[in-house]
């Protein structure tokens, strides 16, 4: 069995480590607004009844716009197993031959078709890495042989699919949208399809692909809805692909895959001015900054939601953090990375920085 995928959060296994109650630590681990949004108001029927189409259709509409997309789809928050294995099934139903059930057989991390007419072998995968990690599982899983690549320009021919992450985590890096667009196209020419995670694109709309989706046939966006609005707690997501996909990524999921209270509340936010959601968590990266560059800490990435600094002590701060009821990310495989997340407030900007003023350097 592999090893469980690590995430931000865990702030009660930080508590049962390094003593004192969850809720008087201070969570700076997750890339999450900390200043989340008021609730808008929730019809009686959304919690009583199963989530009917005119729920969807509503918060597809709103999404819709918001993104300034085609077609989208609502679904459990895009970076959990449950959405990304649609991907592999995806190419699975690529291998359908003239209306024939072609089973799959898995062997070494290489798919082929069983029937005569047709041999696929050695599909690959292509993710642009370090990312999240639950793309090459899910691939991997799935019989997939999985490539992690540090550029773009390392996808070829031979990837049937590749996913990028844009902006990334955790390094916040960012592929032009015309860079994007090319290897779209480099992938449909050779049949396969790209894949890019949008999930911390809502606080700079310009880098997004969603308005040129309805002219990229072989793309799939992902989009998360938590994140930005501060409401992760609802695990909610949206895909943006051509009509045809999301039919398929429907069908598989089942039927009510989306909550009727996450899909009311979808409908309404997604309709309201965000611009002020956006000041607020500019601010709140300011504030980080000024802390960060006060304690004499090299910022080396990140997004408007989380900063990347890297330190050769970075271990040595995690720890000390713990031991002041902080919790921050670090990263097996970069021990001289750390990501912060925003403080909620002032308040705990001082905090951060008084924790990090007492580190013996």
């Amino acid at each position: 069995m592999s090893a469980p995928i690590v995430h931000g959060g865990g702030i009660t296994a930080a508590a049962a480590a390094f003593g004192g109650s969850p809720e008087d630590w201070l969570d700076l681990s997750t890339g999450i607004n900390p200043c989340p949004v008021a609730l808008p108001d929730i019809p009686a029927r959304a919690w009583h009844r199963l989530p009917d189409r005119h729920l969807t259709d509503e918060a597809r509409r709103a999404a819709r716009d918001h993104y300034r997309s085609g077609e989208i789809l609502p679904l459990p928050v895009p970076g959990t197993q449950s959405v990304i294995q649609l991907l592999p099934r995806l190419l699975e139903a690529g291998r359908m031959v003239g209306g024939t059930d072609n089973r799959v057989a898995v062997t070494d991390n290489r798919v082929a078709v069983t029937d005569e007419r047709i041999a696929v072998t050695d599909n690959r995968v292509a993710v642009v890495t370090p990312t999240y990690g639950e793309y090459a599982r899910a691939f991997a899983s799935a019989g997939f042989a999985v490539d992690a690549v540090d550029d773009i320009a390392a996808i070829g021919a031979g990837h049937r699919l590749a996913v990028v992450v844009n902006p990334n985590n955790p390094d916040g890096l960012i592929w032009p949208a015309e860079t994007l667009i090319a290897l779209h196209d480099r992938m449909m020419a050779a049949g396969g399809f790209l894949v890019v995670d949008e999930a911390f694109g809502d606080t700079d709309p310009a880098l997004s692909l969603a308005s040129h989706a309805p002219q990229l046939s072989n793309l799939v966006i992902f989009r998360s809805f938590g994140k930005f609005f501060g409401l992760a707690g609802l695990r909610l997501g949206f895909a943006i692909a051509r009509s045809d996909i999301l039919t398929r990524f429907e069908d598989w999921l089942g039927p009510w895959a989306v909550s009727g209270p996450a899909l009311s509340i979808a409908g309404s936010l997604l309709r309201s001015d965000v611009s002020p959601i956006r000041g607020r968590i500019n601010e709140r990266c300011a504030g980080l900054h000024g802390v960060l560059t006060g304690a004499g800490l090299q910022i080396s990435g990140g997004t408007a939601l989380f900063t990347l600094v890297a330190d050769a002590r970075a271990g040595d701060i995690y720890t000390h953090l713990c031991r002041h009821h902080i919790l921050v990310r670090k990263f097996g495989y970069a021990p001289e990375w750390l990501r912060f997340g925003l403080p909620p407030d002032p308040a705990a900007d001082r905090r951060l920085g008084e924790a990090l003023q007492r580190f013996e350097r």
